[in-house]
């Protein structure tokens, strides 16, 4: 299969997990109910198997659907509006803490970005472009939301919620928290440093453009923990821009 076989299945299959997801979340479908067969599913579109096992697979990713060998795909319970996974930022108050979670950060991120990969849509990998452009044109004051932006859409890109619904609970001030340590050591006006970024960020996009899981883990591994020995080894003429 081509790129452009490959890049027009991805469509397809996002204009189905966007067509089930409206009958699930209006009621159509309800919880603990059996989606369509795949072949009803191919009749029904007009879509190959294939694109119809993508959309499944995205659905289970975003927490809609449970598949069970044998008997097909069956509808979850919608989660609770009021509930919410977060992690509090307040807590980070150290510069010992600030580094356990760009540890953190390191596990989680690296293999969003992997699967990312493998399951970004065309839109998302578009998405991503714009946050880096954005990025790359930010003037003092929104390098953290700039930043901040790109690696959320990362996330959102993995297909799966949990790596987007944590990185938005942490929000901008996980980029924050580190540049606040860097900034005590770092001229913020260090435009070399803010260049090695931004070829930082370019490495990530380049990598889940050509689907390259392990070039985009890679990539992802490299940024946070360049980020990391930044904060641990400071040189005095480098800049606190990026994370």
């Amino acid at each position: 299969m081509n790129e452009l076989d490959r890049e027009t299945g991805r469509g397809l299959a996002h204009e189905l997990v966007e067509r089930l997801k409206e009958r699930i979340l209006g009621g159509e479908i309800e919880p603990g109910q059996k989606l369509p067969t795949e072949s009803s599913l191919v009749s029904e579109f007009g879509v190959s198997r294939t694109v119809v096992r993508e959309a499944i697979s995205r659905l289970q990713a975003a927490g809609l659907v449970e598949t069970f060998q044998g008997r097909g795909s069956f509808v979850l319970d919608l989660p609770e509006p009021d509930r919410e996974f977060s992690l509090d930022t307040s807590r980070v108050r150290s510069h010992r803490d600030v580094l356990d979670l760009l540890d953190f950060r390191i596990g989680i991120e690296v293999e969003a970005a992997g699967l990312a990969a493998v399951r970004r849509t065309e839109h998302q990998l578009k998405a991503i472009a714009r946050a880096l452009n954005d990025f790359r044109r930010t003037g003092p004051g929104k390098v953290v939301e700039a930043d901040f932006t790109f690696h959320l859409k990362v996330a959102a890109a993995s297909g799966n919620r949990f790596y987007s619904e944590l990185l938005g609970s942490l929000g901008p001030m996980m980029i924050m928290l580190p540049r606040t340590r860097l900034d005590q050591s770092y001229s913020v006006s260090d435009q070399a440093h803010f260049t090695r970024v931004i070829v930082e960020h370019e490495n990530i996009h380049d990598a889940i453009a050509r689907s390259d899981p392990e070039g985009a883990r890679a990539a992802a591994r490299v940024h946070l923990s360049n980020t990391r020995h930044r904060l641990q080894v400071p040189p005095a003429t480098t800049a606190s821009t990026g994370g």
